[in-house]
């Protein structure tokens, strides 16, 4: 779960989906230019396994699954927040979550 402000942070894909309506990186879309180097001009958002660092939980400690997310997929559904920047997305009152 991730709010629409931190979408924007989410690293992108460089070859083009197949499925095409909902896509972000088709020309049809504005995503992708024509003739685009991708090798300059996606570095930004590029996922390099190397040189980023996966932070831990704040909530349960383990290893969090994307690079700049505070919470594990798991504690931000459970609580209903952002993984990314802890902001509440969903009301849980009423819901009966686990975990399995």
């Amino acid at each position: 779960m991730v709010c629409e402000k931190c979408e924007k942070k989410l690293g992108k894909v460089i070859t083009p989906d197949p499925w095409k309506s909902g896509a972000r990186n088709t020309t049809e879309s504005g995503g992708r230019k024509v003739g685009e180097n991708k090798l300059l001009t996606g570095k930004k958002a590029r996922y390099n396994p190397y040189t980023t660092q996966f932070n831990k939980c704040r909530i349960c400690k383990q290893s969090v699954h994307q690079v700049g997310s505070h919470y594990c997929q798991g504690c931000a559904y459970k609580i209903g927040i952002c993984a990314m920047c802890g902001k509440k997305i969903l009301d849980t009152k009423k819901y009966k979550q686990t975990s399995v």
